[in-house]
């Protein structure tokens, strides 16, 4: 016999919004040490603007993931901002599994892969302040 749809039910039909899979997704990418952020520069700077917002609900989870969902599948792209000195290879491996089992986990959808775009790498200053100065007025 052929495997059944783990979201199939006998009551009914289970669906699970994209939304929902790039929330668990971006999460468990956060949860994985030497990922410093989410998100290309652009989007990045949109969050932290959004943040400073009152009333705002603070950083998207979502920020820098991108999915596609079938009502049996899915398929995650992460955009990643990694910490100086982290093998990206690893991280990169880390951060598949992670997402994968996660996802795989919270839904029922199966994972066919999980892309990783490093958008850039976080280089830490001494107390992580900008002391260059000004050239101009």
């Amino acid at each position: 016999p052929a495997p059944r749809d783990r979201l199939a039910a006998d009551d009914g039909q289970i669906t699970v919004a994209e939304g929902v899979v790039q929330k668990i997704a971006g999460k468990a990418c956060r949860e994985i040490a030497g990922v410093h952020a989410m998100g290309t520069s652009g989007s990045r700077a949109f969050g932290t603007i959004r943040e400073r917002i009152p009333g705002s609900t603070g950083p998207n989870v979502a920020q820098g993931v991108g999915v596609e969902v079938s009502a049996t599948e899915a398929a995650i792209d992460l955009d990643i901002v990694v910490e100086y000195g982290v093998s990206i290879a690893e991280l990169g491996r880390s951060i598949q599994r992670n997402v994968k089992q996660t996802v795989e986990r919270m839904t029922g959808l199966r994972v066919v892969e999980v892309n990783i775009a490093v958008d850039d790498v976080y280089l830490p200053t001494d107390g992580d302040q900008d002391t260059t100065t000004s050239r101009v007025s």
